[in-house]
């Protein structure tokens, strides 16, 4: 029979191994919550007008979806919410989870107010999304809140005389700096998308791209019963309808 020290010592030590799992496992849940995007990222940034005017816009994201062993997950939805300065009137624009795509469907670009109207310009988060909403060419879809809720709208409706990208493009890869600075100033937004040379992210064209370029971005793909897959291509047609019999 055990002693009563021993007894203690076996307690102790039970004990301890217990406070080391816990500890252990709250350690592999941060690292997860760190790599795999548990719970959103919320920051906020000044979005440079036309006139020179700043809107403050709230913006928030959230990753999951399909990705590659050893990936993080993409953006699977985000939000931008804005108030009209001088009112309080209060939008809020939502990009959600999209099956098709696995994802969310875009990147933020900016966010323009004109007589009162807001508009937010996008460009495709990846290929599959792009093909999704009709390969646009410039490669943007734009968004513009008319009466009670956002719609689509083709780029010649969207004022010329708005033209800045004004909202940083690259967020899911600089989730903890945004994080970090809390509001992003419009010079340092600006900073953040120095680093972007092609034209389109450089400001809103209005005349599209090479036909050449376009195709070199993204490869022409179509949905067909859930598999994305080369326009007019028999012989994965055949393979997908012979999969799903």
């Amino acid at each position: 029979m055990e002693d009563g020290g021993m007894k203690r010592r076996h307690l102790i030590w039970g004990v301890t191994l217990s406070l080391v799992s816990i500890f252990l496992m709250g350690a592999s849940m941060d690292v997860n919550a760190s790599l795999f995007g548990v719970g959103d990222t919320n920051w906020k940034e000044e979005a440079l007008q036309h006139d020179g005017s700043t809107v403050i816009v709230e913006r928030s994201q959230s990753r999951g979806g399909r990705h590659e062993i050893g990936q993080g997950p993409p953006v699977k939805e985000q939000s931008i919410r804005f108030t009209l300065p001088g009112t309080n009137k209060t939008f809020t624009w939502k990009d959600e989870f999209s099956q098709d795509v696995g994802s969310a469907n875009f990147n933020v670009l900016a966010l323009h107010v004109l007589n009162g109207v807001p508009y937010v310009v996008v460009s495709a988060y990846g290929c599959l999304a792009y093909n999704k909403w009709g390969r646009p060419n410039p490669p943007y879809v734009i968004f513009r809140f008319d009466v009670k809720a956002w719609q689509r709208i083709p780029l010649h409706e969207l004022p010329s005389e708005l033209t800045n990208i004004n909202l940083v493009i690259d967020s899911s890869n600089n989730e903890e700096k945004l994080r970090s600075i809390g509001l992003v100033s419009a010079e340092p937004v600006k900073e953040f998308n120095k680093w972007y040379r092609q034209p389109e992210y450089r400001t809103i064209l209005r005349e599209p791209l090479p036909k050449e370029r376009i195709n070199q971005m993204c490869e022409e793909r179509v949905l067909y019963k859930g598999s994305w897959i080369l326009p007019d291509d028999p012989i994965a047609r055949k393979f997908i309808d012979q999969r799903q019999r």
